[in-house]
């Protein structure tokens, strides 16, 4: 049986998970924090949040994020392939920076119009 705290609300439910019986998840008070528990033992998975370089625009750095959740295991290679990116403005919001992050079909996204400046 593992222990976890439910992340998905803000409720933060005390999930038990039972392994040994289908991975059968109890404590938890909604349906996504039964999915949550079995995926966080099965396959994890994480949304990341991070910055890209930008040229031609007031600020030096675009924020940006995985349009899904990628596997744990991804996290470093996928931080890597921003590494030496440099986007140029102007960037709207949904833009696609990187595709298919590490082939897991998830693609690096702006979440922030970065408008040409001086």
């Amino acid at each position: 049986m593992t222990e976890l705290i439910c992340i998905v609300c803000p409720k933060g439910c005390h999930l038990h998970v039972d392994e040994e019986n289908g991975f059968a998840v109890t404590g938890n008070s909604c349906d996504r924090g039964s999915e949550y528990g079995k995926t966080e033992l099965q396959n994890p998975t994480r949304v990341l949040t991070s910055i890209v370089r930008i040229e031609g625009a007031a600020g030096r750095c675009c924020p940006v994020k995985t349009n899904r959740a990628i596997p744990k295991k991804d996290i470093f290679p996928a931080m890597a392939a921003l590494r030496g990116l440099t986007v140029q403005a102007p960037v709207k919001t949904g833009d696609e920076v990187c595709t298919d992050v590490c082939g897991t079909g998830a693609d690096w996204v702006a979440t922030k119009d970065m408008e040409k400046g001086t």
